[in-house]
């Protein structure tokens, strides 16, 4: 309900603390969300171009989380590039309205998704989606656990999300975010969890560095940087082994 626009019944009981333990089904999420842009894609390459296929797959994965991770990714660079305070990066996120860097972020982020997924062969694909939505996703639950929320209002959407649970959350969600490599070769494997760790690691220097900690739309930019970092480096390392 809180990380997609899939119908759920109205009878779902809501609260702040199950949303908080929603944390660790984040990599399941992501399997759902790369399951359907991959079906969406192989029906549609049936009669269109891959180039034409991807791009309703992207679309579709767009409408599918309402944009939820793009958002962040265009507030957090509105934020960092035009904030130099940790107040003024704040509050510059915390803006509706998109600025330069926010709408520059979501160009290069569309077209670097788009361009990479279309040098795959259309048979990898598939599986390629649901591993990088799967995976992406796991980074984002580590930096709950090893960093600190920043925002103290308590209109913050994602307030809930932020807040550290148990070791059994973050168990859950390394399952489940790397269970769709059981479906990949396994010599790609080390090069694309290297790759994940140093944007973690890189990511979260940067960020405390700046804020001292992440908000929601951090996690968000986190999870898209991520998902790019994983379609790079498996072409390049397809291509070069």
């Amino acid at each position: 309900m809180f990380y997609t626009r899939i119908p759920v019944p109205k009878s779902t009981g809501f609260s702040p603390e199950n949303l908080n333990k929603a944390t660790r089904y984040f990599p399941l999420i992501g399997i759902i969300v790369g399951g359907a842009g991959a079906l969406v894609f192989m029906a549609a390459h049936q009669l269109l171009s891959v180039h034409i296929a991807m791009l309703i797959s992207i679309v579709t994965i767009i409408l599918l989380t309402g944009a939820f991770h793009e958002d962040a990714l265009s507030d957090f660079c509105d934020g960092f590039g035009g904030g130099y305070t940790k107040e003024t990066i704040l509050a510059i996120m915390k803006d509706s309205r998109v600025g330069t860097y926010g709408a520059l972020g979501l160009i290069l982020l569309i077209l670097a998704k788009f361009l990479l997924l279309c040098e795959f062969k259309p048979s990898q694909i598939p599986l390629i989606l649901i591993a990088a939505h799967a995976m992406s996703r796991v980074n984002p639950v580590i930096m709950i656990f090893s960093s600190q929320y920043i925002r103290d209002d308590n209109s913050a959407k994602s307030k809930s999300v932020g807040q550290k649970n148990s070791a059994t959350t973050l168990v859950i969600a390394l399952l489940l975010g790397f269970l769709p490599l059981v479906f990949i070769s396994p010599y790609i494997i080390p090069f694309l969890v290297f790759t994940l760790t140093l944007i973690f690691i890189y990511f979260r220097h940067y960020v405390h560095k700046k804020v001292g900690g992440y908000t929601g739309d951090i996690l968000g930019a986190l999870q898209q940087f991520s998902e790019v970092g994983f379609y790079l480096t498996w072409l390049i390392v397809d291509k070069l082994i």
